[in-house]
């Protein structure tokens, strides 16, 4: 007998199929997720069934919400678990295998209660076995079931000739409905039920609200440039990767970055938990017992400590990329803007911002859809944008001044120019009344060059503080750029000349500020060149020990106008210190100059004296010699002094030198 279909009539739902709640309202958000409504009717008594992918789990366990707008209850939602298909089938009393026989499975039954029907006669017992019996030596094969009647009797039926069976237990009949619900559930590994179940005496009108994971809604945008208004067309690119059709839905699309996350709510979460033990719990162990050799004075205590348990494994983020393909050369016509009607409503959540389309909106599963959300004439106006240094030709632009009332999403933009595409642009997201410049194509009919003219030092202010001197100095610098008009128009030129955080502006002013550089406006004349100079300036300081600067180098900061008259006093008596100090080493160093010349001379006179000491009749001559030495000892006793008194009065210049660079304050 066919064990799948007598199993799929003893495991069918007595109330049918699930009640349908078809999608009615999606709500798409620019970090990856959807917000999706569905309604229907609940009859009394019966339950929902959302189907999700397992992956999309935790973001609808997190989110889903339940609304009764009939006044009923709803007693539960039961979803199906991510546990392992062998773990939920092992508590089973029974065990289903790939080609069973019916027999077999039966005969896992014992005992339990079943009513079989043979023709018109129905029979009521307990189950005794089920077993297939082979024919002589034929490969034939019967499957058989034994009855114990409640006659008393025991009775072998052919299950091909019963024409009915039942489980009379409902307990088991439930148990065997459950098994073949999770075989189900596990035919598909990405797909997972929440069922709503409802037990009043009376139907009524329910919501269920959740969010999954969601293709990120795109925008593509239009400019038609144009002399007088400017018509500018968004285009949302919506992706239905759902599995289920989008049939009249209300649509709505929300820009932002709110806070998002993925939270692990599906997977059973289990903690280790400590083995604790009663001391008297434990066997004793015989212990073995020495000697004593010395005997402590404190016991050892010791204490254990439990190792932290490790963190759970972050998921890993995946990021989603897109592509937008390039647009075909359009046809020359005076009119590019589309033939379709935008009807969008906007509004401002916080600080996010939505589209809501006016009209119900169909996307077929596994399908895409470009949706219009926004045809309406804006000021433009046609510039040139130089904002890199490194090219010699600017960039054509447009400024646009979004004034639709509403937020715009940032997105690529196709610019149309004379009824033909002249380039394309980025843009980023900006609110009503906001200014954006675009920039789509190379203006090879202007060129630019750059020069730096000139850069110099100026000592701005000078200060002093225990023996530092703090030189506050300007870096002056400028950049000329230089414009050729070739073309016989006028131009309006935008140069963005890059912030550095440390240098001021001097002559120029710019038309606006960005985060990053400065937005000079320039008018180009017809066939012209001109030359538009910006000077800057670095303010820096620099600090020197006064005590390491010579008496020439503290004459230059005295010619300095930067310095105050206090200043100037204090370093003008430190200048003269500094000198007469210079000039006490200058004559030391003479002294000690001559000092090493006489010394010399009298060495080498006392050596004449010592030859001529052993020659007879040159005692004269020796005489002479004693005199000049006893002459040169004595200016060397003088020129000793001298030094001796110089270097006490260098000390003592120097002592107050150092005294007066210390207190040194302007």
């Amino acid at each position: 007998m066919v064990l799948g279909r007598w199993l799929m009539a003893a495991a069918l739902c007595p109330q049918g199929f699930p009640a349908e709640l078809p999608v009615r309202k999606v709500v798409l958000y620019k970090h990856g997720v959807g917000y999706f409504e569905r309604a229907g009717e609940l009859r009394a008594g019966e339950s929902a069934r959302l189907d999700f992918k397992a992956s999309d789990m935790d973001d609808v366990l997190k989110s889903l919400t339940i609304e009764d707008r009939s006044g009923g209850k709803i007693i539960g939602l039961r979803y199906d678990a991510s546990q392992p298909l062998e773990e939920r089938l092992q508590d089973y009393p029974f065990q289903l295998q790939p080609a069973q026989a019916l027999s077999e499975f039966l005969d896992q039954l014992k005992g339990a209660r079943m009513e079989a029907r043979v023709g018109s006669e129905s029979l009521q017992g307990a189950i005794f076995s089920g077993r297939v019996v082979k024919l002589g030596d034929k490969a034939q094969e019967r499957e058989q079931l034994t009855l114990l009647l409640d006659s008393g009797e025991l009775r072998t039926f052919d299950l091909a000739a019963l024409s009915g069976l039942k489980l009379s237990d409902p307990a088991l009949q439930r148990q065997l409905k459950d098994y073949l619900t999770a075989l189900s559930v596990a035919r598909s590994k990405e797909k997972r039920s929440v069922y709503i179940d409802s037990s009043d005496a009376r139907s009524r009108q329910i919501i269920a609200s959740y969010m999954t994971p969601m293709a990120v809604w795109k925008s593509s945008y239009r400019l038609i440039l144009k002399e007088g208004e400017s018509v500018l067309e968004g285009w949302a690119i919506v992706d239905n990767t759902t599995g289920e059709d989008w049939n009249n839905v209300n649509l709505s699309l929300v820009s932002g970055r709110p806070v998002s996350f993925l939270s692990k709510l599906y997977e059973p979460r289990y903690r280790e938990r400590p083995v604790a033990e009663l001391p008297e719990e434990k066997n004793l162990a015989p212990v073995l017992h020495s000697g004593a050799i010395s005997t402590p004075s404190s016991a050892r205590k010791e204490q254990l400590a439990a190792a932290p348990a490790s963190p759970l494994p972050r998921a890993p983020v995946r990021a989603m990329a897109s592509s937008e393909m390039a647009p075909a050369l359009a046809e020359s016509r005076s009119d590019m803007a589309s033939s379709v009607t935008a009807e969008t409503m906007t509004r401002e959540v916080g600080e996010l911002f939505e589209y809501r389309f006016s009209a119900p909106v169909t996307v077929k599963k596994s399908e895409s859809a470009m949706l219009p959300f926004l045809q309406q004439k804006i000021q433009a106006r046609r510039l040139l944008i130089y904002s890199d240094r490194s090219l010699q030709n600017p960039m054509n632009a447009a400024e646009m001044i979004n004034s639709s009332g509403k937020t715009l999403d940032g997105g690529p933009i196709t610019v149309f120019e004379s009824g033909v595409y002249a380039g394309e642009a980025l843009v980023e997201t900006f609110k009503s009344g906001d200014k954006r410049l675009i920039s789509f194509g190379v203006d090879l009919g202007t060129r630019i060059t750059t020069k730096i003219d000139s850069s110099r030092n100026l000592v701005r202010e000078i200060k002093a503080a225990r023996g530092v001197l703090t030189l506050r100095t300007a870096l002056q610098e400028s950049l000329v750029y230089t414009v050729r008009n070739i073309d016989a128009k006028p131009k309006t030129l935008i140069i963005e000349h890059e912030i550095r955080p440390e240098y001021k502006l001097l002559n120029q002013k710019p038309v606006e500020t960005t985060a990053q550089s400065y937005r000079f406006e320039v008018k180009l004349a017809p066939s012209s060149e001109q030359q538009f100079p910006v000077n800057e300036e670095r303010l820096y300081d620099q600090t020197i020990m006064v005590s390491n600067l010579n008496a020439d180098q503290i004459a230059v900061y005295l010619q300095n106008q930067a310095l105050s008259a206090e200043g100037r006093r204090q370093l003008e008596s430190i200048l003269a210190q500094k000198r007469q100090i210079a000039e006490n080493e200058r004559q030391i160093r003479e002294l000690e100059t001559e000092i090493k010349e006489l010394s010399a001379d009298q060495s080498r006179i006392k050596d004449s004296m010592t030859r001529l000491s052993t020659i007879t009749g040159q005692e004269e001559q020796t005489q002479r010699y004693a005199r000049q030495v006893a002459e040169l000892e004595t200016r060397l006793a003088g020129l000793r002094d001298r030094v001796s008194q110089l270097r006490r009065t260098n000390n003592t210049l120097i002592n107050q030198m150092n005294a007066a660079v210390e207190k040194l304050a302007f």
